[in-house]
Order: structure tokens, then C-alpha cells, then sequence
């Protein structure tokens, strides 16, 4: 009787890759993270919470989603809810905008219970979703520019880092900005941990109070952004990877993950884009069957980022404003160049696509209600009167 050969060990390759992935997907944009907490009135501990219950969230699904499916499940925390949330000017309480965290993430589950609303979502026009999360954007990388007044060398440096490493090596552009930017405020003394932020991941729960006003300004968008420009595009690269991903099941998971964590202050988490084209290709594991390894190992990573999620959370937490804008503005110019691509993308939609994104970037408020909304609502109407409003056909004139 034979023994059955044990399966063979992960190869270097695996774990590379999901190093990389998780040093892009953390570093990259935890800056914003703690900027949107912020906003949304969240304290250093809640902060704290928010960034340790998001690595919770993207670590143990990922992990459990990887190894019962055996296929490379990468998640993330939503990029541009994320920005969503700090370019809000409501003022809503913290517990406000965890009640709406919780009304997101359920509608997502609910798309990933009934599959006919996955399958309209799908249709949503991607010119007008773009359009929006471009208005979104826009004021983030306007501000980094309004740095240059204040700290010339800083700004300067940075955007020099950022557009050479942009061209010679694209993955590690995030994070060198953010080698460059901690290494001058090394040097300027600037480096500290807010008092009282310890050493080790911590979960400060908040009750949700839930505000209509809030389910339609902050959780409607937060919903759209994160499905249209995270879960779908998500779904897509494991396609493009050879997969068969259940979209219905992995829909509900994070949304059901977003449920579970949003108390704690995680407010979006979703199928990951970028970063899973890193860990999904050849590149990670030359094996499609095995390659679901990479899911469980990057799963395996942040489950450790978030036992450390109070110091590294706490240096963005500490870090001056202007530092703070640059970082979270370089590292939106990827996703806003490509917003912009996608609302401009389709012609006969790109009149609708311009008025969302005018209306997204103005930052309009109306009974409560923020530009977001609004924006979504003006390109719904633009489409619609587009589609259904049909310009007078000219006479014919009989000959004679």
C-alpha cells in the first residue's frame, strides 16, 4: 500500500507576492483610512479600532474564503469609500457613521443573496459611477498641491519620488512616497505616537445609530463606490486569473464581514483589484490549482498587521496635516486617473458622466444630503433624459 505524497511546499514565490500585497495594499492608502476617521469625528482609539477591525476583516474571510473555495480570495478595504468618507462636510456623529456602515454593508449582502440584483448591478453605467468616485477624488489631489505654500521641500521631494518611481518600478511608488515622507519627518524630529495608543491592535465598540439622513448621504454612495470600483472589478480579475469566482457567496461575506466589524469601525470591506492582480498571476504560484495559498498566506499577514494596527496606525495618526495630504493625494492620483478614464470612456454618456462629476466635486450639500448623492442623482436624470427625450425628427418635405 502506497502512502499518498504529501502536497508539495508553497513556493518563495507565494509568499512574495503576498508580502507585496499586503505592504501595497496596507501602506498605500491607510493614510486616507485615518484621514476619514477623522472626519467622521472617530478619536485616536476609535481610529485605532477602525484600522484593526478593516485588517480583521480583510485577514480572517480572506483566509477561510481562500481555503474552501481553493481559490485565491484577495480582500481590501474599500479605497474609495475610504475618500468617500473624508471628503464628507455633514458632520455626522461617529456612532452616525457606523450605523451607516452597517446599512452598506447589508445592502451588500443583500445583492449577494439575490443574484437578478447582482446581475442589474452589473448594469449600472460605469460612466456615471466613475464620474462620481472621480468627483470624490478630486479635492484629495487638489490638496496636495496646497501644500507647496506651506512646505516646498516636502512637497517637492515627494511628488519627485513619486513620479520617478511611477515610471521605473509602478507597485513600490506608494511605497516609497511613504519611506520618503516618514524619513524627512525623521530628520525634522516629527515622528510620534499619540499618547495612549499602545502597542498592540485594539476593537472600541460604538453602538449604531442609524439617521436616514445618513443612509442616503454616506451609506447609499459608500455602498455603490465600493461594489462598482472594488467588488466587480475584483470579480473580474479572478476571471481574467481563469477562476470561477461565486459571486453571490463572496458578495455576501464582505458584506456580512462589514456587518459583523462595523461597531468596531470598519466601514467597507470588499474583493481587492490591484492588489489581487499581484497575487492571483503566474507570477505568485506557477500552479492555478495551488495558487489559492497566496489568498490564505496574504489572509495569514494582516491577521498580523492588525495585532500591530495601534503603533502604525498611530504614526499617520501623529503625522502633520500637510504630510498627511500629500501622502493620501499621491496615492489617489492612480485611482482618480483611472476614474477619469472610465466616465469618459463611453461617448454618448459622457454629458451625464461631466454633470455627476461637477456635482460629486462641488461639494454640494441640500437637506443634509451630501455631493455624493446629488451627484448620483444628476447623472441618473442626465441618463435618463438622454435615453427617453429624443430630439424632433426633421419634415420631409413631399417632393414635388
Amino acid at each position: 500500500m502506497t502512502e499518498s505524497a504529501e502536497p508539495p511546499a508553497p513556493p518563495v514565490s507565494a509568499f512574495t507576492a503576498a508580502a507585496v500585497g499586503t505592504i501595497i495594499g496596507f501602506g498605500g492608502t491607510v493614510a486616507l483610512v485615518v484621514q476619514a476617521g477623522q472626519t467622521m469625528g472617530a478619536s485616536p482609539v476609535q481610529i485605532v479600532s477602525m484600522v484593526t477591525a478593516l485588517c480583521l476583516g480583510i485577514g480572517l474571510p480572506g483566509l477561510v474564503l481562500s481555503w474552501r473555495l481553493k481559490i485565491p480570495v484577495i480582500l481590501a478595504w474599500s479605497t474609495p469609500g475610504a475618500a468617500l468618507l473624508a471628503a464628507s462636510t455633514l458632520n455626522h456623529s461617529w456612532s452616525t457613521a457606523v450605523g451607516a456602515f452597517v446599512i452598506a454593508g447589508a445592502m451588500m449582502m443583500v445583492v449577494g443573496l439575490i443574484p437578478v440584483l447582482g446581475r442589474l448591478a452589473a448594469r449600472i453605467p460605469a460612466a456615471v459611477a466613475s464620474a462620481m468616485l472621480a468627483g470624490v477624488l478630486l479635492p484629495f489631489v487638489i490638496k496636495l498641491f496646497l501644500v507647496f505654500p506651506t512646505d516646498l521641500a516636502l512637497a517637492a521631494g515627494l511628488v519627485a519620488v513619486f513620479l520617478i518611481a511611477r515610471r521605473l518600478a509602478p507597485t513600490w511608488a506608494l511605497p516609497l512616497v511613504l519611506v520618503g515622507a516618514f524619513a524627512a519627518l525623521a530628520v525634522r524630529g516629527q515622528i510620534a505616537l499619540p499618547p495612549g495608543t499602545g502597542v498592540f491592535g485594539t476593537l472600541s465598540p460604538v453602538a449604531p445609530h442609524f439617521e436616514l439622513k445618513a443612509a442616503v448621504s454616506l451609506a447609499l454612495p459608500l455602498f455603490m463606490v465600493t461594489l462598482v470600483s472594488q467588488n466587480l472589478p475584483g470579480l473580474v480579475v479572478l476571471r481574467t486569473a481563469g477562476y470561477a469566482p461565486p459571486a453571490g457567496p463572496l458578495l455576501l461575506s464582505t458584506g456580512a464581514a462589514t456587518v459583523l466589524l462595523a461597531p468596531f469601525g470598519a466601514y467597507g470591506i470588499n474583493l481587492a483589484a490591484i492588489v489581487a492582480a499581484i497575487c492571483t498571476g503566474p507570477e505568485a504560484h506557477p500552479d492555478p490549482q495551488r495558487r489559492w495559498i497566496v489568498g490564505v498566506i496574504y489572509g495569514g499577514l494582516y491577521l498580523v498587521v492588525a495585532l500591530l494596527a495601534a503603533p502604525l496606525a498611530g504614526l499617520f495618526i501623529a503625522m502633520p496635516h500637510g504630510t498627511l495630504a500629500l501622502i493620501t493625494g499621491l496615492a489617489l492620483v492612480g485611482p482618480l486617473l483611472g476614474a477619469l478614464g472610465g466616465m469618459l470612456a463611453e461617448p454618448k454618456d459622457r454629458e451625464a458622466a461631466v454633470l455627476t462629476f461637477a456635482a460629486t466635486a462641488s461639494g454640494l450639500a441640500l437637506f443634509g444630503i451630501g455631493s455624493a448623492f446629488w451627484g448620483l442623482a444628476t447623472g441618473f436624470v442626465a441618463l435618463a433624459v438622454g435615453r427617453w427625450v429624443k430630439p424632433p425628427q426633421p419634415r420631409v418635405r413631399p417632393a414635388p
